[in-house]
């Protein structure tokens, strides 16, 4: 007899149920957050395991490698999806999440999502850190204007490199605010030797991959767009056709139909919030302020003359995210004419 298991998991432990396919609950059991302590469990002889379903968290890749390594069936579950489906629970708790997890295990009901690769968890990692070190440095910046204009000192358009001696120049008459000022600017001072730090690890890593340059001859799209690129769609082949990618990206437009009503609106904004920002910055940079021409410019720019910029822009990215995944599929690079497209 087939058996099926959800997982509920918490930072501490993790809630189990098993169910056989009659949807009868064989056994029920708390352990601690860990691969071993699941494997103890899963890997029973009493049990046939055919679905082991868990819900996409902060700690799923950890547990679904462990699992997945061990040969166990195991299924990460889409968050909303999840979320929707255990919605109708009166009482929720980490118990009936476990057997609402199994029950939907056993009747099918769930969508999958594809869980990153090592390589690409790493590459994130270092894009999130160099991104999180930016904002922390520009908060810091936002504020020393915001302060200074208090006191009637503009700090005015200046570059990053000149930003401390800007700041230096303006309060060194009043040494009561030179020394509120001074721990702002080195921990800025420090952010941004950091921030050059990854950076340049960022850029050994795009100058080492040979997709990252492939997707560089794209026009608009630079070092951190590739490396973005390259570990949000990590495998490619999960893609059943290159259209999919924006959609799956978010960068197509959502509908809603009831009987006779339908209504298309905006973007549906799904999956990574960060690769569409990306994509989007890379399309405005192409449409905005890159000079050279490409037929890919051009379908942009008629766009934009029938829709707007905006719209313009949006379409762009969408279709800079389809371009992206077939150079990578068909080893090529960007051409820049229809002729020889």
């Amino acid at each position: 007899m087939d058996h099926f298991a959800g997982l509920d998991v918490s930072v501490k432990e993790t809630s189990v149920c098993i169910v056989d396919e009659t949807g009868k609950i064989v056994r029920e059991v708390k352990v601690t957050s860990e691969p071993e302590a699941l494997l103890a469990v899963l890997t029973s002889r009493a049990y046939q395991l055919k679905r082991i379903g868990l819900e996409a968290g902060p700690l799923s890749q950890w547990l679904f490698n462990g699992l997945a390594e061990a040969g166990l069936p195991v299924i990460c579950v889409e968050t909303r999806h999840m979320r929707a489906a255990l919605k109708a629970q009166i009482n929720k708790t980490d118990r009936n999440d476990a057997r609402g997890i199994a029950q939907m295990m056993r009747a099918g009901l769930y969508r999958p999502v594809h869980v990153k690769t090592l390589r690409s968890q790493k590459l994130r990692m270092l894009l999130t850190h160099r991104k999180l070190l930016q904002s922390k440095a520009i908060a810091i910046e936002n504020d020393l204007r915001a302060t200074l204009r208090n006191f009637g000192f503009k700090v005015g358009v200046v570059g990053t490199v000149k930003f401390e001696a800007r700041i230096k120049g303006l309060v060194e008459n009043r040494p009561d605010l030179a020394v509120l000022v001074e721990p702002l600017l080195i921990v800025r001072r420090t952010l941004r030797e950091q921030i050059g730090v990854l950076h340049r690890r960022l850029l050994a890593v795009v100058r080492d991959d040979e997709v990252c340059r492939r997707l560089m001859t794209v026009p608009g799209v630079g070092p951190v767009v590739a490396l973005t690129y390259r570990a949000t769609v990590d495998v490619p082949a999960r893609f059943r056709n290159s259209k999919v990618v924006g959609a799956a990206l978010g960068l197509t437009p959502s509908k809603h139909q009831s009987g006779e009503n339908e209504r298309t609106g905006g973007i549906s904004r799904c999956g990574d919030d960060m690769m569409r920002a990306m994509l989007y910055e890379a399309a405005h940079i192409m449409l905005v302020r890159s000079t050279k021409w490409s037929w890919l410019k051009a379908w942009a720019m008629q766009i934009a003359r029938r829709r707007g910029m905006k719209k313009a822009i949006v379409a762009l990215a969408r279709r800079l995210a389809v371009i992206m995944h077939r150079i990578w599929l068909d080893g090529t690079e960007f051409r820049w004419t229809r002729q020889t497209a």
